[in-house]
């Protein structure tokens, strides 16, 4: 093997061990070893092009090993899309790792000729910029950021009400490539200080979860369904009734506390009909429904698009206990290609993996919707939960986060952990409990802090009946001032390095 087939080689398995930092494994050293070794690659990398193509080899293995489970997705309808789940995974991963290769290009052009301590901050700061950047452009796509290695543990996430996802990410990978430096260069200083990187955030959500939690929400008892309805039967012919029945079962239950539930929640799509044109399955639903509370449900609504050709909005529904549809919210942040064609014009031969030919569009921005017996509620659909978001200023706020889903495109891959540990990160950010229903698991409760108070797992069916946990008074940093301390700390950053320049 030559030299440069040696040093992709390496850049590869480097980006490779980087997620298995990430859930579900949470191994947390290896991202110690990955972003620590990506600096000493980048610190033997003169040239631009060669820390272009460095940064991009590492993000290809990051994102081939990280984003594995999207694979899944094409095996529910194996015949139709089976032969693209590889290459599907090769083009995403291959054009996500543009964002790590600017990166690591920027620090090396920040830094110039500077290694050490001026390189690795150049580094931690683009990185940082560069997930920020991944979210954001195009429709964005802030999976499996770095921050999440914290995951390990709730004390671990626990700053990011301070400084958001983002935030988190930023001071793991500092923390690792001074790690890296100290090791390299034997060097006392960049050990303590990635010590103290670590140490401190752990700490101080180690005291913060000490801290006593509000009361429960009163008066509000949760039923949380969780169906386990195999997507490849999920729009089958003749599966209809027998999904709505499992439904209506579930729900139905006598509680195992003899609690019984003030409001019930089903996942995304739950229900293959279009309720909204379906008074008789309304009315159906309605028997379940206890009185003078709700049904929260995900469903498909049909409209018209812009052009007057016709769309879906896949949606977010509260049924009163007659049926009626008293509230609804639109989900706004699609999935391309599964639930819209991005440039159908260049690609009309190219169709949905999901069911039909209709593209979804996004609906108003969001407000928190209003329920009967509830407080006001944060919405958020699926893929809309990886999202970091901050509360409008006007409105009613929100005293809970809602995000129904249906993981059951991944099977039991490691997509749906990834997916509800972001989910869990939007609680801790916002100060405001969660309650996430998924069609096949996860499902879970987790307080204004993020810690879990029940779950049912993957693949299973059952339900969760548990009070609504109270939101933080007050609300948190993270939601007033967003992504702002990011900025300022990758600003610092880079402008430390740019000085340490200066002096080598």
């Amino acid at each position: 093997m030559t030299h440069r087939m040696a040093y992709g080689a390496t850049a590869l398995g480097l980006g490779a061990l980087s997620a298995i930092a990430l859930a579900p494994l949470h191994i947390a050293p290896a991202g110690v070893v990955a972003f620590g070794g990506l600096w000493f690659q980048l610190e033997r990398t003169a040239s631009l092009r060669g820390a272009f193509v460095l940064g991009w080899l590492f993000g290809l293995g990051s994102f081939l090993v990280g984003l594995s489970w999207i694979t899944e997705a094409f095996s529910a309808d194996a015949a139709r899309f089976g032969a693209l789940a590889l290459p599907a995974l090769a083009a995403l991963s291959a054009g996500l790792a543009l964002f790590p290769a600017c990166s690591v290009a920027a620090a090396r052009l920040l830094a110039g000729r500077a290694g050490g301590v001026p390189l690795a901050l150049a580094l931690a700061a683009f990185w940082g910029a560069g997930e920020w950047l991944r979210g954001a452009v195009l429709t964005g796509f802030p999976w499996n950021i770095a921050g999440h290695a914290w995951g390990a543990s709730d004390a671990g996430l626990q700053a990011a009400a301070l400084v958001g996802i983002h935030g988190l990410g930023l001071l793991a990978v500092l923390a690792a490539v001074l790690a890296g430096v100290a090791v390299r260069q034997r060097r006392v200083g960049p050990a303590l200080a990635a010590t103290v990187i670590i140490a401190l955030p752990w700490a101080w959500g180690t005291t913060r979860l000490a801290d006593a939690m509000p009361a429960d929400a009163p008066g509000i008892r949760l039923r949380l369904v969780q169906p386990n309805i195999a997507q490849d039967l999920k729009w089958a012919e003749g599966e209809r009734e027998r999904i709505l029945g499992r439904l209506l079962a579930l729900s139905a239950a006598p509680a195992a506390d003899g609690v019984a539930p003030t409001h019930i929640i089903w996942p995304e799509s739950a229900v293959p009909y279009l309720l909204a044109e379906s008074p008789a399955i309304r009315a159906e639903v309605a028997r379940i429904i206890p009185p003078g509370g709700a049904l929260l449900t995900g469903a498909v609504r049909r409209t018209i698009a812009d052009d007057g050709g016709p769309a879906l909005l896949n949606s977010l529904v509260a049924l009163d206990d007659t049926g009626a549809i008293t509230a609804a919210y639109d989900k706004i942040q699609l999935v391309p290609f599964g639930e819209y064609q991005p440039l159908r014009r260049l690609l009309a031969d190219l169709p949905k993996i999901t069911v039909g030919t209709v593209d979804f569009i996004p609906g108003p921005p969001r407000e928190a919707m209003r329920v009967a017996g509830l407080p006001p509620l944060w919405p958020l659909i699926c893929y809309e939960a990886i999202f970091p978001t901050t509360l409008p200023a006007q409105g009613p706020a929100p005293g809970w986060i809602l995000t129904v889903t249906n993981d059951a495109w991944f099977g039991t891959s490691w997509g749906p952990y990834q997916h509800a540990l972001a989910a869990r990160l939007r609680a801790i950010e916002l100060g405001l409990p969660l309650i996430r229903v998924a069609n096949s698991g996860i499902s879970l409760v987790t307080d204004a802090v993020g810690r879990e108070r029940a779950r049912l797992p993957l693949a299973t069916e059952g339900v969760l009946d548990l009070p609504l946990p109270a939101a933080l008074p007050g609300g948190t940093p993270y939601a007033r001032f967003g992504d702002l301390p990011v900025a300022i700390g990758v600003a610092a950053l880079a402008g430390i390095a740019l000085a340490g320049r200066r002096r080598a």
